[in-house]
Formats: structure tokens, sequence, C-alpha cells
């Protein structure tokens, strides 16, 4: 089977880059991986045998060969695949981020694509009529911001109210599944970056996530969930040997991904995280900044498993508005230690170097911030001059304690 054309598309808007790493040599020795989608059809096709079903997704759903969900559903036997539903960004991945999302066919099925970042968040009762079943099935990189897990929280909670299954087709973590680290976010701050008091990198897959949400969080669904054949809880993407694909327009690589815990607060700032640029998250700069001065001045914090880089940066269409055509400078990261890497606490230190070297140039963009952050105490003690060390403290503990409590619903050893 040829890969859909939503997938074609997406890999052609990232550029040659992307549909470079679309499909990587698999990790030598890895295990065979099978996600989901795979499982599903070959070992649990009871679950929607003579069913009607609705599947919530996007082009990151794709098999081991590259195709897309959408048409391994579209075309098995004893399946009827009757409805779509897309996150933010769209089921393309092409729409920018908070860019409102609208309900539309698959030329390729005749299919129905319910938006669910438009006129709603949450599948309607009119949008599940018809349905037996609800799937879910889209990559998720392991942060508390990244709203594709807020949507599957509320299309979880849909189809409970319906009285109908929800099924989680199981993808990697795309950093791995553990440690968390990052503060807990204040329930006073919860909004669709963070719904759930759950730390920065959570370190769960959307599985175990759709568990916790049912045991801890209180939604009530008949939920199963399809596990990834082979995988286990230290993997990230790059051990599994899955061909990669960009889940949003600005998440380039697993690299990205890693950072993305802690530069992602940028976003509730002025300051550009490299939106627009092939290493959107890896980077942060502003006209106004001298890179070298940066990197000096975070050197003095001595970061485990990472290293910084003095650079210049022209974001291009960034989509956030900040310095589209205009050359910054600023810092680049380099991961070199993965277990040993904490980017929310390497985050704060950023924040901390970059408002002091900003100075009047520097803006809070407030409410963002503090829903990213999951608090506003991170925003006011920055201003108040606290240090990093201040500033994380009691985070290692609460994440330690999150670690305990998921513990039960943890799928992979």
């Amino acid at each position: 089977m040829r890969p859909h054309p939503l997938l074609l598309v997406a890999l052609l808007l990232a550029g040659p880059a992307a549909a470079a790493c679309a499909g990587p040599d698999p990790v030598e020795d890895a295990p065979e991986i099978r996600p989901g989608i795979e499982v599903l059809l070959s070992d649990s096709l009871h679950l929607v045998a003579d069913r009607r079903v609705g599947l919530v997704t996007n082009h990151s759903a794709i098999d081991r060969e590259g195709v897309l969900a959408i048409d391994r559903l579209h075309g098995a036997r004893g399946v009827e695949l009757v409805a779509l539903y897309s996150p933010e960004h769209g089921i393309r991945g092409t729409a920018e981020a908070g860019e409102r999302v609208e309900s539309e066919v698959d030329s390729r099925t005749g299919l129905p694509i319910h938006s669910l970042y438009g006129d709603t968040r949450k599948p309607t009762p009119e949008m599940l009529e018809g349905v037996d079943i609800l799937l879910f099935d889209i990559l998720d990189i392991g942060t508390r911001y990244y709203t594709y897990i807020y949507t599957m929280a509320l299309a979880m909670e849909a189809a409970g109210e319906a009285g109908i299954p929800f099924v989680v087709l199981d993808r990697p973590n795309v950093i791995g599944g553990g440690p968390a680290q990052g503060n807990l976010l204040d329930p006073d701050f919860a909004s669709f970056v963070g719904m759930y008091p759950l730390p920065m990198r959570h370190g769960l897959t959307p599985g175990e996530l759709a568990r916790l949400y049912r045991g801890e969080f209180g939604i009530e669904a008949e939920l199963h969930v399809v596990p990834v054949e082979g995988l286990r809880r230290e993997m990230d993407f790059d051990d599994t040997g899955l061909p990669w694909i960009a889940p949003s327009p600005n998440m380039p690589s697993v690299e990205s991904a890693y950072h993305y815990p802690g530069t992602c607060l940028f976003e509730g700032t002025n300051l550009s995280v490299g939106r627009g640029t092939p290493a959107a998250f890896q980077q942060v700069g502003a006209p106004w900044l001298d890179g070298e001065a940066v990197v000096e001045r975070l050197r003095e914090h001595g970061l485990p498993g990472v290293t910084f880089e003095a650079v210049r940066f022209t974001p291009d269409a960034p989509g956030d508005g900040k310095f589209g055509g205009e050359e910054v400078s600023g810092v680049r990261l380099h991961l070199t230690h993965r277990e040993a890497y904490d980017p929310t606490r390497t985050g704060v230190a950023l924040l901390v170097v970059l408002r002091e070297l900003s100075g009047a140039r520097w803006e809070w963009r407030e409410s963002h911030f503090d829903r990213l952050a999951g608090t506003d105490a991170l925003r006011l003690g920055i201003e108040a001059g606290a240090s990093v060390e201040a500033l994380t403290e009691g985070w290692e503990a609460a994440s330690a304690d999150f670690d305990a409590r998921v513990e039960g619903y943890r799928i992979y050893p």
C-alpha cells in the first residue's frame, strides 16, 4: 500500500531534511518495534471488528512502512472506518500553533474530518453519531504543553459520555519513559496547554496517560490500550527504528523534542525559539543579544548533558510573529547525554540569563507564560532576581513523587 497523500504533503512541506529522516535505518540490535496500529490489526482486531470506527489522528500516525493509520484501517477487512477527528495543526500537521482548524472531507477516503481545534475541542454527540468505538492514534513528544494529550483526554471523556469504548493505539514517548522532570502544574493555571497536574516532562506514552486520566483525574470511559510491541521504557524514538515525521510544524527532530520541555517556556516571552528554522526549540535568540555573552553565562551554571554554542539565525515565516526575516543572535543547545540532561532546569537557567542580558527589551507574555509554566511563581521569581536553585526548589521531589504515583499505570518494562 502506498503512503497516504497527507504523509507525502507533510514531508514535502517539511523540506528535504525531514524527508531524509522520515525513514531512518533501524537501530542496530534493537528489537522489532510495532506501533499500536499494527498490533491492533494483527492481534487485537476483535476490538474493532464489525463496529463503526471513529479515529482521532493526524499525519504522525504511521506504521513501520510509513503508511497512515487512516489507510491501514480504511483498507482492513472487517473494519468500517466512518469518521476522522483532527487535533491542533490539523490532520495534515501543517497548521501553525494556535491556528483554527476547519472540518473538511478526506480526499482519499471521502470520510468526514471533524475538527477538534475549531468550534470545539471535544467531540460533540453529533460528531459521534453513528460511531460504535473511538480510536486515538497520534505521536506525542512527552511534554505537558503539547496539546495532543488533551485532545485525547477530551475525546476519551466524550466517548465515555456516549457509552462507546475508547481505544488508544499506543506509540512511543519521543523523549523516553522517564524520569519525570520539572514542576507540576497548579490546577489554578489549567488550560489546553496543561489540563492536569502533570510535570513538564511526564515520561509516559499516550496509552499510559489515558490509564492515568481514568485512574486519577476522573475520566470515566471503557478504555483499551493496544500497546507498542517490543517497547522498553528507557527507549526514546531514535531507539525504536520507527520512521520519524515531525508531529507538528516546528518539531523537526527528536533533539528538538528533548529541549522542548525547557525552551517552550520562551513562547511566553518576546524572544524567538527558532520557529521558522530547521532547529526550532534547539535555539533561542533576539536581535539585541550577544550570543557569546549568553554562552559564557550559561556555562557558569554547570548544566549536565548539554553544551551551548553562540549562533545567528533568521526565522523564515515563523508563525509566532517573532523576527520573521530578521537575523537574530542567541544560543544553540546541543544534547550530549540524554540520561543526564534536565531540559526544565536548563530552560530556567536560560530564562534567568536571557532576562538579565535583555534588560528593558525583555517582554513577558504573562498569561501565556504562566499557563505554560503552570504557575505564576516562576515568572515572579525571575523578576525578583531569584537564583536557578531557588526557582527550581522542590521540583525534583515533586517529579519523583509523580513517578511513584504513576508506576501502576505504566505498561512497558
